[in-house]
């Protein structure tokens, strides 16, 4: 790999700055030396949000469109993508103009999910739980502000043609995002909410004085309940998968808005916590962490 690396190094003359030699006189490691190896190396840096970015986006995007969103250097942004795309990280379609991540992005994913001890388990439950009340099951974990679903198992009448696994969404319009954000203080919230919440319906709580009494709801009662937060039409029920502490995974069920009420929601509730309950006495048994 020592070629590759160099080959991005080289894509933006400003790196130049961040590999300067910190070593004074008689050998010994700087002041400058000791901030480099502290701050992010700029081309790696660059390199990953613009697959960040990539895997964001719904569409393909053109390096035009991709400076737009970044702001970093035409120069330096043509030779990072040109650099993914011999590697297969990064791929274009037939005009060769519009870039996407690629397979080997894929390949990477995969390996985090194969290398996840508690997800066996956790394929078990959802196969459980879905058996029980007949909706969508997922299995998600928080990533700061967000969450990252890790495994799903769809209604048998679903009309979704696209795996949720792999995407990542901001926390506080989902369930399973505020099921997770309840383990923390609402100082810790604070700290690693953004400035501005994304609103995704109108039903999406937006005003933090909202959100943190809902997080202080959640806490109460120990599960999570959203109406139509993230998509119209449809409510979710999560709870924390409490083998960690504090939690970091949760498991929701997704069920349409219109049946969320009264006995129905109380017995999707019963059958979360119970399976979620469950499943987090399993892997501290099995040693998982």
């Amino acid at each position: 790999m020592p070629r590759t690396r160099s080959r991005i190094e080289r894509s933006d003359s400003n790196d130049h700055a961040d590999r300067t030699d910190g070593a004074q006189g008689n050998g010994r490691l700087g002041s400058a030396g000791a901030a480099a190896e502290s701050s992010p190396v700029k081309s790696a840096e660059r390199t990953v949000r613009i697959l960040e970015t990539l895997a964001a986006s719904p569409t393909r995007l053109t390096l035009s469109e991709l400076q737009e969103r970044m702001g970093y250097p035409r120069s330096s942004l043509h030779a990072l993508v040109r650099t993914l795309r011999e590697l297969k990280w990064v791929e274009a379609d037939d005009t060769g103009m519009a870039f996407g991540v690629g397979p080997h992005a894929l390949l990477s994913g995969t390996a985090y999910l194969d290398r996840d001890r508690a997800l066996p388990y956790a394929h078990e439950t959802l196969e459980d739980l879905r058996a029980e009340v007949g909706y969508t099951i997922h299995y998600a974990r928080r990533d700061d502000a967000h969450v990252l679903y890790l495994a799903s198992r769809e209604s048998r009448d679903s009309v979704r043609v696209v795996s949720r696994v792999g995407r990542r969404l901001p926390a506080h319009l989902t369930a399973l995002g505020q099921a997770l954000l309840a383990e923390l203080t609402t100082d810790e919230v604070a700290q690693i909410l953004p400035a501005d919440l994304e609103k995704a319906t109108a039903h999406t709580l937006t005003d933090r004085a909202a959100l943190y009494a809902e997080l202080d709801a959640v806490r109460q009662r120990g599960w999570a309940f959203e109406r139509e937060q993230g998509t119209e039409e449809v409510a979710c029920v999560a709870a924390p998968v409490g083998y960690r502490i504090p939690a970091t995974d949760a498991i929701s069920c997704s069920m349409p808005a219109r049946l969320a009420d009264g006995e129905e929601l109380d017995r999707v509730v019963k059958a979360v916590v119970t399976h979620t309950q469950r499943l987090a006495a399993t892997l501290r048994r099995e040693g998982i962490r």
